[in-house]
């Protein structure tokens, strides 16, 4: 072989080598765009952390007035209460969360320490708890009994412990209070596996001639950062759970889970404002809703007669958790230390409501087209909204922000309840849809809403149909709908 034949074999290898390159650059050129338009929408504003993320999916559990004030009859003590006055000599954690699983809730707050500093643990930094009580000689312990029940029923464990101490000497001098609490919090935190969300109380009655405590809520929440990472913290503006700003049960029907979180703060006096969230809020900080089964937070037999009916507590869920909440529903044990017959009576005919409610999604695995499906791509095809799925999701593309959705159905369906979520992982995002039924050739509404979040249910009068309209008429950025579920609820007939 000469050498010029050589040069010749050279030459052609570098053509073909350099026509390879260019067909290689080609395709990939080509492809760019496809996969921009294919790349799963961006976070937008403020999103919820994992933990935030679990509570969400929680929807529904129980609070526990559970103290000294069952047996005094009172809401507040004083905190000069004699610790011999507590003896609940039936008490039974395991029928607590028998009961409370039985009605389908998924947790249990304890109220481990009131406004009078009485502990339902043997706290070693104070005389004032169960340890100084009759109650099983003094080797009682409320809150390992529940930690061991909910354990034993799959049930999570929540912790409420009050700042504010009218046992407590040192209350009032705020360096000593602040490290006793801190304490007190550790033994909480440290001694009953997994918590899956601490209870802040803002109250405080001291009055103008009362002691003043300065809280150093940073140190507070640091502890429950270092002893339980995974638990949300409750309090008026959270930092990861907010109160509803009433008592009563109820979010507004528009509710961000959205807060100008650096403004609000343990007694904030706006607290109207928290019933519907900050709408340029900083942070995701969702509301949780708290109301009581009976008239008063601690049982009294007087309220025997006065429980919420299985049917209030159905309107009360679709306000809380149908608006974009959780139902932290008070169930108060009586003094024999059990959750009292009338209370359980409406609880399971509140979960037999519920299940009839929504026995049957009309819209499962129906069809569904998208006026826009971002990208063209089957990973944010219509579809998913109806596939059970809540971690597969519709998306528009970026630049849409008003779509629709059209549900079909074979032949006429009847329903009266919808029930929308968005994919939350991505943040808060509509602000405003409506719900339409076709009638002929016509659409004809039949609800309306603003905000979404991780659940938003809408009742409506009896309708009948065979394809059913959603819109999206404002959104802060591309919709991302997971769910549409479609229900004929009989107790709304």
């Amino acid at each position: 072989m000469t050498v010029q034949q050589d040069e010749n074999d050279f030459l052609h290898l570098n053509q073909n080598l350099m026509s390879i390159l260019r067909i290689i650059t080609l395709l990939l050129l080509t492809a760019i765009p496809l996969v921009a338009q294919t790349l799963p929408p961006r976070p937008f504003g403020p999103t919820p952390k994992p933990q935030q993320l679990v509570w969400h999916k929680l929807e529904y559990y129980a609070f526990v007035h559970f103290n000294m004030n069952t047996f005094t009859g009172n809401e507040w003590g004083t905190g000069k209460e004699d610790p011999s006055m507590f003896n609940p000599a039936n008490l039974d954690c395991d029928q607590w969360a028998r009961v409370f699983k039985e009605a389908g809730m998924k947790g249990i707050i304890i109220t481990a320490k009131h406004h009078d500093g009485f502990c339902l643990w043997p706290s070693k930094y104070t005389e004032h708890s169960v340890k100084s009580s009759v109650w099983k000689n003094g080797d009682g312990d409320v809150i390992r009994d529940l930690s061991e029940a909910c354990r034993r029923h799959g049930l999570k464990l929540g912790i409420y412990v009050s700042p504010w101490d009218r046992h407590e000497p040192s209350y009032g001098d705020s360096p000593r209070y602040n490290e006793h609490f801190k304490n007190q919090l550790r033994e909480l935190l440290t001694n009953y596996g997994e918590v899956f969300e601490v209870w802040f109380d803002g109250a405080c009655g001291e009055g103008p001639n009362g002691k003043r405590q300065v809280y150093d809520w940073p140190g507070f929440v640091g502890v429950v950062r270092e002893c339980q990472p995974n638990a949300v913290i409750f309090s008026d503006g959270g930092p990861d759970v907010r109160w509803v700003g009433n008592e009563d049960g109820f979010a507004n029907p528009t509710n961000w889970s959205l807060l100008r979180r650096d403004e609000v703060y343990p007694g904030y006096p706006n607290y109207q404002e928290l019933t519907s969230g900050h709408s340029d809020g900083t942070h995701w900080v969702p509301a949780e809703c708290d109301v009581s089964i009976r008239p008063n937070w601690y049982y009294r037999s007087t309220d025997d007669d006065k429980v919420k009916s299985p049917r209030e507590l159905l309107e009360l869920y679709f306000k809380s958790a149908g608006r974009n909440g959780s139902l932290l529903l008070n169930v108060p044990p009586d003094r024999r230390g059990l959750i009292h017959e009338r209370d359980i009576e409406s609880l399971q005919g509140f979960r037999k409501l519920r299940d009839e409610a929504f026995a049957r999604d009309l819209a499962r695995g129906a069809t569904v087209v998208a006026s826009c499906v971002r990208g063209a791509a089957p990973r944010y095809q219509a579809s998913h909204v109806v596939d059970g799925d809540e971690e597969s999701y519709w998306a528009t593309d970026d630049s849409v922000t008003t779509a629709s959705l059209v549900i079909s159905f074979e032949h006429d369906t009847a329903f009266n309840c919808l029930l929308l979520q968005e994919a939350i992982q991505l943040g808060q995002r509509v602000e405003s849809f409506t719900i339409e039924i076709a009638k002929g050739d016509k659409w004809e509404r039949v609800a309306a809403g603003t905000t979404i979040g991780y659940k938003r249910i809408l009742t409506f009068p009896k309708v009948q149909s065979n394809r059913i309209r959603v819109t999206i008429l404002r959104s802060r950025a591309c919709p991302v709908i997971s769910t549409v579920s479609v229900f004929n609820t009989p107790e709304l007939s």
